[in-house]
């Protein structure tokens, strides 16, 4: 459920753009997704994550321009990088690191800085990364 409460659906196909090649359909948009040439694809879309990577990135810029335009701060513009790595964590077993390098621009206090922080911290995609998920799967 989203957090209106609203189930959401993509579809995803095959594309018959090589043998990894997907389309992506949510809502009215189409995306496409592929896997890399070192890795068999023809790289005619994002890898599957660099789509989880701009999600998290869209969901914390939009997540602070809310708070920001809510709370009238100057935030004139902000952008988000995200880097991904696979670590090995404290109990030995495999973790996914996303690493977010966040830029504010506009004339903002320090406290406000700080805050806007926080707030990328609050942004749904982290909570749900953080969190954990259940994935329920069927044949159709």
């Amino acid at each position: 459920m989203s957090a209106s409460g609203k189930t959401r659906e993509v579809s995803v196909g095959e594309s018959g753009l090589g043998p990894y090649g997907q389309i992506i359909v949510a809502g009215r948009h189409v995306l496409a997704a592929d896997e890399a040439e070192s890795l068999g694809g023809r790289d005619t879309g994002p890898d599957p994550y660099e789509l989880v990577m701009s999600g998290l990135g869209a969901c914390t810029a939009m997540t602070m321009r809310m708070y920001a335009e809510r709370k009238k701060w100057p935030l004139t513009r902000s952008s988000v990088q995200v880097r991904h790595s696979k670590i090995t964590g404290a109990d030995g077993k495999p973790l996914d690191r996303f690493e977010r390098i966040i830029t504010l621009e506009g004339n903002l206090s320090e406290e406000q800085r700080q805050r806007l922080l926080e707030i990328a911290n609050k942004c749904p995609v982290h909570e749900t990364l953080t969190r954990g998920s259940e994935i329920q799967t069927s044949l159709a």
